[in-house]
């Protein structure tokens, strides 16, 4: 129980950006912050691939419908990363309360991840680039502070965490229009692809109505 805050926190916190979470916690237990940090998120090769993705992220989050096609992708592994996380601040020996961690960090992180990705969408319905930089800057830098606060006042980070997610439920249903308009705008924006590649494609020879006579 003492734990879980912490854990709560950082479900949230995977749900949005889990390579953030995992590269602020390693190195928060690597230079000795904290001591609830396993030791098996503070390998170099968990850091160096976490900082890795997490710059692919940092930039692919500031592209619109690029940041909409890697919240898809993401769909499966902000979740995960974020019962692995809980699991592991919890504890490794596979008890019924690490389990309990690792079920409360993946529903989080999922229900952030769907409030991350359906606001995105809504901010996609505009035409102009700045609002999603802005806002990629704005999940970057919460991330950050509500990890880092977190590790020194878990209880008041889980509080907050708790109203974010809460107010950004009812912003996902407050834009489901503007959702609604981008999901539409992306069928649209494959049928005509479809059909512009059905276009270019050269016909075949002789046509399907042809016999070859036309050839003597």
């Amino acid at each position: 129980m003492s734990v879980l805050p912490l854990v709560f926190t950082s479900g949230w916190a995977s749900g949005i950006n889990a390579y953030a979470v995992v590269l602020l916690f390693g190195v928060f237990g690597a230079t000795g912050l904290t001591d609830e940090v396993p030791e098996s998120l503070q390998r170099t090769d968990v850091l160096v691939v976490a900082g890795v993705l997490f710059l692919c992220e940092a930039v692919a989050d500031k592209i619109p419908y690029v940041d909409s096609i890697w919240d898809s992708v993401h769909t499966v592994i902000r979740p995960v990363a974020g019962a692995v996380v809980g699991a592991l601040l919890a504890g490794q020996n596979g008890s019924l309360p690490e389990l309990a961690a690792g079920a409360v960090g993946g529903s989080t992180a999922l229900l952030s991840h769907f409030v991350k990705a359906g606001t995105r969408m809504a901010v996609n319905t505009s035409p102009e680039p700045f609002s999603n930089v802005a806002l990629s800057l704005a999940e970057d830098l919460g991330v950050a502070a509500i990890v880092t606060f977190a590790v020194f006042h878990p209880v008041a980070a889980a509080s907050i965490a708790a109203v974010l997610l809460v107010l950004g439920l009812a912003i996902l249903v407050f834009l489901a229009q503007r959702i609604r308009r981008f999901l539409r705008r992306r069928s649209q924006l494959r049928e005509e692809k479809k059909l512009a590649a059905l276009r270019a494609r050269p016909p075949a020879w002789p046509p399907p109505d042809d016999d070859g006579s036309a050839h003597f």
